[in-house]
């Protein structure tokens, strides 16, 4: 894949694997501290790149002085192809990742999902690191983990080194209690839980909680 970086904030198409990659760019006001790449959730059930979770992060992330970047996945909005369970998406995500450090050579790279989003995040976190050239950080929310309730299935990797995972314990799509019996196997994932999950808490919250919504995000990516 190569690209062009992006002058402004707004929806770029980029050739990916399957064809048009659509990506939603935020640009900060300066020189960007890194470059995060932003997942939405389940596309069967209506995610997209613009669903309020992936924007708020956007937001608080870009505000942050990070270069954000929010792939449509394959058949959502001016994405092509049609939805492929997460194997396409890791490709087309891997290719954007790449195309990214290629524009930025020298900026540090950061994986953020939610939902199937975070799916799809921990499947190109694999991939970049057998590859050898890992993520800087991994948020991980709301990750399907097993057969969730509407009865699909995930075989999410484990073994994600020092992964931060967001989850809740109310959340039917994705139970905190399948999330871990799978971080049992792994000593190095974190998981946070509440009775609703965290970043939803803090989409429906009024807009002044962005910027400290943004500090925290902010703090937990610069963490070492």
């Amino acid at each position: 894949m190569h690209m062009e970086a992006p002058s402004t904030s707004g929806s770029q198409l980029v050739a990916g694997p399957a064809g048009a990659l659509e990506v939603m760019f935020d640009l900060p006001s300066a020189a960007p501290v890194g470059i995060v790449v932003v997942t939405h959730p389940q596309p069967l059930l209506g995610g997209h790149a613009q669903h309020k979770v992936p924007q708020l992060l956007a937001r608080a992330l870009c505000e942050a002085g990070w270069l954000v970047a929010r792939p449509n996945f394959r058949g959502v909005g001016r994405s092509a192809g049609v939805h492929d369970l997460g194997q396409g998406e890791t490709e087309d995500v891997y290719a954007l990742c790449t195309a990214l450090r290629a524009s930025y050579p020298h900026k540090r790279l950061a994986l953020v999902g939610f939902s199937f989003g975070a799916y799809v995040q921990a499947r190109v976190a694999r991939a970049l690191s057998e590859a050898g050239v890992p993520a800087w950080r991994v948020g991980l929310a709301g990750i399907p983990f097993g057969t969730v309730e509407s009865g699909r299935k995930y075989d999410t990797p484990d073994g994600l080194a020092d992964a931060l995972v967001v989850q809740g314990e109310r959340d039917r799509g994705a139970a905190v209690s399948c999330l871990r019996l799978g971080a049992a196997q792994q000593a190095t994932r974190r998981c946070r839980s509440g009775r609703r999950p965290l970043l939803h808490r803090q989409a429906t919250r009024a807009a002044p909680t962005h910027a400290s919504t943004s500090v925290r995000l902010s703090r937990r990516l610069r963490q070492s």
